[in-house]
C-alpha cells in the first residue's frame, strides 16, 4: 500500500454555496454564522427559496477540504467517507479523484441521499451552513481502512463527526489504531455549535489527548468554558500536545509543544470565510509532514487562508494553492 502524509475521515458533503442577504436568513429563520443540522424536508424548503439563485458546487465537508488542500500542495492524502449511489455521490467521488485524493472502496454503494451542505454567504463575508447529512450520517468504522491509517504520518478527523453515534465511534476507533502504532493524531473542533452541544462527545474523540488540535477562538473558549483567551490557550495544552489557534483578522497562534508562536495576519480583502479553517488545517498538516518548523507551517497556512477568503467557495483551484506554496520556496 502507498504511504500517505495524511489520512482523514469526515462527512462527505456536496457544498452548494449561495450569496444571500441578511433578510434571507431572517425569512428562513436561520441562526447566522453557525452550522445547523437540518432534515431533508427543511433543506428542501431552503432550496426552494434559493431556486433562482446562482451557486457554486464542489465536494466538501470540513476534513475533505483540508485533505484536498494537502493534495493540492503536493502531499499524498487518503480520505474515508460514505456516499450514496446517486448523482451527487458520483460527483463527489469523481471530484476527490480529480484532486488526487485516494479514498475507501465504494464499489457497493447503498441507495439513499449523498450528504449536502447549503452555505449561505452574507455581505459581511460570514457563512451560515445548513447541513443535511444524508447517508453520511450512517458513517461507521466499516468505512475505515486500517492499513491506510498505518501507512500515514497523521490521522486527522473533523469534530463534525461527533453528531452521529456511529461516526463518533469510528473516529475514536481510528484514533486508537493510529495511537497504537505511533501514527500522529489531529482533530479540528470544527464549529462553535459542536463545542456547545456535543462537548462530551468531542472529549471522547480526543481521548487521552491528540498530537495536534485545530480551533478558532470561539471554539477554544467554548471548550475551556471561559471568555479569556489565555485561559483557552492553557486549556488547549491539556488536550493537544500542539495546536493551531486562529484569531480571525488578528492572525493565529501556533503552539509547537514548548513555544507559543504568533502568526500575523496576511492582508487581504475577505469576500467569503467559508473553508478558511479547513485551509489552515490542510496547509499546516502538509507543511509539518514535509519537515517544516511550526512557525513556517503557520505562515503558509495564513497565506493560503488569506488567498482563499479573497474568493468565493471553500477551496482554491490547485494552481492557486500551488502559487501560494511557491511563495515559500
Amino acid at each position: 500500500m502507498d504511504r500517505y502524509h495524511v489520512y482523514g475521515i469526515g462527512n462527505a458533503l456536496v457544498d452548494m454555496e449561495y450569496e444571500v442577504e441578511l433578510e434571507d436568513l431572517e425569512t428562513l429563520r436561520l441562526d447566522k454564522g453557525v452550522m445547523t443540522l437540518v432534515g431533508q424536508d427543511h433543506q428542501s424548503e431552503i432550496m426552494a427559496h434559493l431556486a433562482d439563485r446562482p451557486h457554486q458546487k464542489g465536494s466538501g465537508g470540513s476534513a475533505a477540504n483540508s485533505i484536498i488542500a494537502v493534495s493540492q500542495l503536493g502531499g499524498r492524502a487518503f480520505y474515508s467517507c460514505k456516499v450514496a449511489n446517486d448523482p451527487l455521490g458520483h460527483f463527489y467521488l469523481d471530484d476527490l479523484v480529480a484532486n488526487g485524493v485516494a479514498t475507501n472502496r465504494h464499489g457497493e454503494r447503498e441507495e439513499g441521499d449523498t450528504g449536502r451542505c447549503v452555505v449561505l454567504v452574507t455581505p459581511d463575508s460570514d457563512r451560515t451552513m445548513l447541513t443535511y447529512l444524508g447517508i453520511s450520517g450512517e458513517f461507521t468504522d466499516r468505512e475505515l481502512v486500517p492499513e491506510a491509517i498505518l501507512q500515514a504520518d497523521y490521522y486527522y478527523t473533523e469534530g463534525y463527526l461527533v453528531t452521529s453515534e456511529g461516526a463518533r465511534a469510528a473516529a475514536i476507533r481510528g484514533r486508537e489504531i493510529a495511537q497504537a502504532t505511533g501514527v500522529k493524531t489531529a482533530i479540528s473542533l470544527s464549529d462553535p455549535n459542536m463545542v456547545t452541544h456535543f462537548q462530551p462527545g468531542l472529549m471522547a474523540m480526543i481521548g487521552p489527548g491528540v498530537d495536534l488540535v485545530f480551533a478558532n477562538e470561539a471554539e477554544a473558549k467554548g471548550m475551556a468554558k471561559t471568555s479569556d483567551l489565555h485561559g483557552a490557550i492553557d486549556y488547549l495544552k491539556t488536550i493537544g500536545r500542539e495546536f493551531a489557534l486562529t484569531l480571525g483578522p488578528r492572525g493565529a497562534l501556533i503552539f509547537d509543544g514548548q513555544e507559543l508562536i504568533e502568526i500575523p495576519p496576511v492582508k487581504t480583502q475577505a469576500l467569503d470565510t467559508v473553508g478558511a479553517g479547513d485551509m489552515v488545517a490542510g496547509a499546516c498538516l502538509y507543511a509539518l509532514t514535509q519537515g517544516w518548523d511550526h512557525g513556517s507551517a503557520g505562515h503558509l497556512a495564513a497565506a493560503a487562508a488569506a488567498r482563499l477568503v479573497a474568493s468565493y467557495g471553500p477551496r482554491l483551484p490547485a494552481a492557486e494553492t500551488q502559487a501560494v506554496l511557491k511563495g515559500f520556496s
